[in-house]
């Protein structure tokens, strides 16, 4: 199913009709990727979780329909981009961390190394102790200081 349209009830909720007229309140687009695929390989799910809509890629549906999809994920995600490392307390775990993301500065907690997951040649994933997961898109990026840091707990 391709051909549906996506619209807010008065509660702000997602809901999708589909082609064949049938309605569905409280819809949710799921990434099954969304690290490595972010614009790809997506479910509409209704609210018990079974799926509505498979899309392999955003661009398969209407300007609209993206838009919607795009705004839901937004509101659900929250993934910042670790974007410096100005401070760790110790290169011993646990470690307290002074950051700058792309949602602002921020400290967590390191509990382990195996809280650094590589994700691909050059991204990576830290989780802190409360389970916020903090995304590194290129470590080449990162500033010199930074992945110097950062070498020591990988």
């Amino acid at each position: 199913m391709k051909n549906f349209t996506l619209s807010k009830n008065t509660f702000g909720q997602l809901c999708l009709q589909a082609e064949s007229g049938q309605f569905y309140e409280q819809v949710l687009p799921v990434k099954a990727f969304p690290i490595s695929l972010p614009e790809q390989c997506i479910a509409i799910v209704d609210r018990d979780g079974h799926e509505l809509v498979w899309l392999d890629d955003l661009n398969q549906i209407s300007a609209d329909n993206q838009r919607m999809i795009k705004e839901e994920l937004a509101h659900r995600e929250f993934m910042p981009v670790l974007k410096k490392i100005t401070v760790v307390s110790s290169f011993a775990t646990p470690s307290t961390w002074d950051v700058e993301t792309s949602r602002g500065t921020t400290q967590f907690i390191l509990k382990g190394e195996e809280d650094i997951r590589r994700i691909s040649k050059d991204t990576y994933l830290i989780s802190d102790n409360h389970g916020v997961q903090y995304l590194i898109e290129n470590i080449q990026l990162l500033d010199k200081y930074s992945r110097r840091l950062l070498d020591r707990f990988l």
